[in-house]
C-alpha cells in the first residue's frame, strides 16, 4: 500500500500495515520523494526516494521518526533534492561526508602539525577547546558545522556569570574562545579541509580592558605575602612576572639560553606577537635568576610536564592574595603593574613600548631606534619606586 498523506507526527504514528510482516510506505504531499515506511511494529524511518537524472533510483535514509521530527526530515530532504537537481548523486554525498572529518580531528591535527610548533599560546587554545568546544562541537562533521553554532555558542558564554565576579558575565572568555575557532578554521581553509569558515562574520562584544595593577598601599601586603611564600618556584615566579613586565607563558617556558648575565638582557626567541623581544634584567631580576642556576635544567621553571616546565600557579597565586587581602588582582596584572608604574615615573610611551615588548606600527620605527639602557633605567626606577611603597619588611630577592 502506497499514498500521499501530509506528514504530521499524530498521523504517522497511528499508520500500521494491514499484512503482518509487511512494510506501510506513505509518501509527504509537501516535498517531493520524501516517504516514510512504517512496519508492521510500528517503527517509522524517513527516506528520499527518487530518480536520477541517469535513470538510477536512489534511496537514502533519512532517519527514524523516533529520532528526527517531520520538519527535521523535510529539511534534509529539500537538501539532498536540491543537490539532484545539480545533478548529484546523494548517496555519494553520503559517502564523502562519512570520510569527512570531525571537528575533534581538525583540532588534534591543528595542535600537533601547527600550533604547537608556531604558536607559544597553543597550550591556550587546547584549554580553550576542551572546555567550552569539544562538547557542542567536536564529534560534528566539518560541512555540519554552520555559523549559527558558533553564535549560539558564544552567547550561551557570555550569560555565564565570571567565577571572580557574579555580578560580571565572560564576554572575555567567549571573545577568546571564538578567537581560538577562528583562528583553527583559519588554518584549515588554508589547508584545504574546508572553503569557508563557519566562525567568520560572528559580531564579538568588546572586551572591557583592565586597568588594574598594584597600588601604593598594597605593595607593604603584596611583598610580605609573597616572602611568606613557602614555594620557591611559586615565590620566584611571582617576582620575575613583577620585574620583567613579560607575559605568563614566556616567563614560565624561560630557558637558560637565553640570559645573558653578562650584558643583562633575556632574548625571547618567539611571542606572542610573533616576533622576538629582548627584555633588560634589572639587579632584582637577575639576583633571583642567580639563585635558580644549576637546576640541571634547560627551563629556569623546569616541571615534570609534559612541556617541560612548570604550569601556571593559580593556587600559589590566590594563597599570597589571601594572605596580602588583595582582591581583583589576577597574574597578568604583574605585568600592567610594570607599564603603570614606568608611567608614573615619567618614561615615555614609546620606552614602555619597548620594555613589554609591545607590537605596533605607527611605533615600530621608534622602538628600533631605541637603546635598551634607557629602557632598563625606566624598569629600574619603577622597581624602586615600588619598592619604595613597602613600609614595612625587607626588600624581596
Amino acid at each position: 500500500m502506497s499514498k500521499k498523506i501530509n506528514f504530521t507526527k499524530t498521523t504517522l504514528l497511528s499508520l500500521k500495515p494491514t499484512t503482518s510482516g509487511k512494510r506501510l510506505v506513505v509518501w509527504d504531499t509537501k516535498v517531493q520523494g520524501l516517504q516514510c515506511r512504517i512496519t508492521d511494529k510500528g517503527v517509522a524511518t524517513f527516506s528520499l526516494y527518487r530518480r536520477l537524472k541517469n535513470g538510477r533510483s536512489v534511496r537514502v535514509t533519512l532517519g527514524k521518526l523516533s529520532d528526527i521530527s517531520v520538519e527535521q526530515a523535510r529539511e534534509q530532504a529539500t537538501l539532498l533534492n536540491a543537490e539532484i537537481a545539480k545533478g548529484k548523486d546523494p548517496t555519494r554525498l553520503r559517502q564523502e561526508k562519512r570520510k569527512e572529518i570531525t571537528f575533534q580531528e581538525l583540532f588534534d591535527e591543528y595542535l600537533g602539525s601547527y600550533a604547537k610548533a608556531h604558536k607559544k599560546t597553543w597550550a591556550g587554545d587546547e584549554g580553550r577547546y576542551r572546555l567550552y568546544l569539544a562538547k557542542p562541537l567536536g564529534k560534528k562533521k566539518l560541512s555540519d558545522i554552520h555559523r549559527a553554532d558558533f553564535v549560539a555558542l558564544y552567547n550561551h558564554i557570555c550569560r555565564q556569570p565570571s567565577p571572580r565576579n557574579k555580578n560580571q558575565f565572560k564576554i572575555g572568555t567567549a571573545n577568546r574562545v571564538l578567537r581560538t575557532a577562528g583562528g583553527i578554521f583559519k588554518w584549515a581553509v588554508r589547508m584545504g579541509y574546508c572553503q569557508e569558515s563557519p566562525v567568520r562574520g560572528v559580531t564579538q562584544h568588546p572586551d572591557k580592558s583592565r586597568d588594574r595593577f598594584l597600588q601604593p598601599e598594597e605593595f607593604s601586603r603584596f611583598f610580605e605575602a609573597v616572602q611568606q611564600e613557602q614555594n620557591k618556584d611559586v615565590r620566584d615566579y611571582v617576582l620575575l612576572s613583577l620585574y620583567t613586565g613579560a607575559r605568563q607563558g614566556n616567563i614560565l617556558s624561560m630557558r637558560w639560553e637565553e640570559i645573558s648575565v653578562q650584558q643583562k638582557i633575556w632574548r625571547i626567541p618567539t611571542t606572542k606577537n610573533g616576533e622576538p623581544v629582548v627584555v633588560p634584567l634589572i639587579e632584582e631580576a637577575l639576583v633571583l635568576l642567580h639563585s635558580r642556576m644549576n637546576n640541571g635544567s634547560d627551563f629556569v621553571f623546569p616541571a615534570n610536564t609534559q612541556k617541560g616546565y612548570m604550569n601556571v600557579p593559580d593556587k600559589g597565586w590566590h594563597k599570597i592574595l589571601a594572605r596580602a587581602g588583595i582582591k581583583n588582582l589576577r597574574l597578568h596584572d604583574l605585568r600592567r603593574t610594570m607599564g603603570s608604574w614606568q608611567a608614573i615615573t615619567g618614561s615615555s610611551l614609546s620606552v614602555i613600548g619597548k620594555s613589554l615588548g609591545h607590537k605596533s606600527q605607527a611605533a615600530t620605527a621608534i622602538y628600533a631606534r631605541l637603546h635598551l639602557d634607557p629602557v632598563r633605567k625606566s624598569m629600574e626606577n619603577a622597581t624602586a619606586a615600588m619598592l619604595n611603597a613597602v613600609q614595612q619588611g625587607e626588600r624581596p630577592l
